[in-house]
């Protein structure tokens, strides 16, 4: 048995990522108050504001003395080295606004803005949400919702879509099998810490998308959910997307909470229908009497979802010169014979590495228009084959 590699020393961080890993301990997410403060002053401003302007809010005028004083209290407990190195001891990593990671589309959320993200995973996320779903319904749903969610989910993944959602029970955990079991690729927003999986139910299943997919927090190492927490979190599920799908939702369901979050973002948002005396479709119902538009198959999601230019490329991405490609990426590429499709545990093999790590960069290359899906394997793009024999001298 091999010995679990040892991660790489972190690069020391930087005053930006100490600052804002330690505001995402002392504010809760969402906090719009913390927001306009947090653009006024600038993160490392507006934590020295905290931890040594004293015990009044007069540094804060218009935000409330109980809710400033719980933001010092938290401030000055909060320990931003401890927390970065936990996240760095599982593989995970810090993003903050201005990172070449970070998806820019959660700029959208203006003064809601995450503080920053805690990152598990192979995949580079501002890459992965570029062709990015959201999968999200009831947890108590029925074998129809957690059948369609999963079939959704698969094909999707085939077409080369990312599958993002919440984790939870019912049709988030079915989404997230889906993407799994068809070899896609998937993202799990959670409510907690990305180290502290949740539900417990969901132990194995989380950890197995931190290994082929990316699971994503605001807030730091070793945090416990709660109901308000839940609801923030949608936000973001819709803010990353470049569209919802309610598959199954009661009346008042956070998923519809997810929508329309989605919908006054400018993102599409889609129900897919179930029977009309269904209390677990009432909710997707409701939301298809509005401005959400009727999807039963994955064709159809593209078809609303591949169309939004604003927020991401054409459906191929931008084609960038190879010699742009990080090294490991560039290898990845080399290794996708010129005849295809070819599985992804071949091209891993070839490559000398690890499915997932294939995987995630696979989507990578397909973001950039290199690669694109074919059933259960991957083949070049025409753009790519012609690369590859003009570097040659071939015809």
């Amino acid at each position: 048995m091999t010995a679990d590699p040892v991660p790489t020393p972190p690069a020391a961080p930087t005053e930006e990522h100490l600052a804002r890993a330690a505001l995402s301990r002392a504010v809760e997410p969402g906090d719009e108050h913390a927001g306009r403060w947090l653009r006024q002053y600038g993160a490392t401003g507006f934590l020295d504001r905290l931890r040594h302007a004293g015990d009044d809010a007069s540094s804060f005028p218009g935000t409330g003395a109980k809710r400033v004083a719980s933001w010092r209290q938290r401030a000055t407990a909060a320990r931003p080295g401890r927390d970065l190195d936990t996240v760095h001891g599982l593989g995970g990593r810090f993003l903050v606004p201005g990172d070449t990671e970070w998806p820019r589309q959660l700029d959208d959320l203006g003064y809601a803005r995450p503080i920053g993200l805690w990152v598990r995973g192979p995949a580079d996320l501002r890459t992965w949400a570029l062709r990015s779903v959201a999968l999200v319904g009831a947890r108590a749903c029925t074998p129809y919702g957690a059948h369609t969610a999963a079939d959704l989910a698969a094909d999707l993944s085939r077409q080369g879509w990312v599958i993002v959602s919440g984790a939870a029970y019912g049709i988030d955990g079915a989404a997230h099998r889906g993407a799994l079991a068809a070899g896609g690729a998937t993202v799990a927003v959670l409510a907690c810490g990305v180290d502290t999986p949740y539900p417990r139910g969901h132990d194995r299943l989380i950890r197995r998308v931190a290994e082929q997919g990316l699971v994503v927090g605001e807030l730091p190492p070793d945090s416990h959910p709660t109901p308000s927490r839940f609801i923030l979190r949608n936000r973001v599920i819709a803010a990353l997307t470049r569209g919802t799908v309610v598959v199954e939702a009661q009346h008042r369901s956070g998923s519809l909470v997810t929508a329309r979050a989605a919908g006054r973002l400018g993102r599409h948002t889609m129900g897919v229908p179930g029977p009309v005396a269904s209390a677990l479709s009432a909710g997707v119902h409701e939301l298809l009497r509005g401005d959400a538009t009727l999807v039963t198959d994955a064709d159809e999601i593209i078809e609303l979802v591949g169309d939004i230019g604003r927020l991401a490329p054409a459906r191929r991405g931008p084609v960038l010169p190879r010699d742009l490609l990080a090294p490991a990426t560039a290898h990845i590429l080399e290794a996708v014979p010129a005849r295809g499709p070819t599985p992804t545990t071949a091209i891993a093999r070839r490559a000398g590495t690890t499915p997932d790590d294939t995987l995630a960069k696979l989507y990578e290359l397909h973001s950039l228009g290199f690669v694109e899906r074919c059933g259960e394997g991957w083949r070049l793009t025409n753009t790519a084959t012609e690369a590859s024999n003009a570097r040659r001298g071939g015809p």
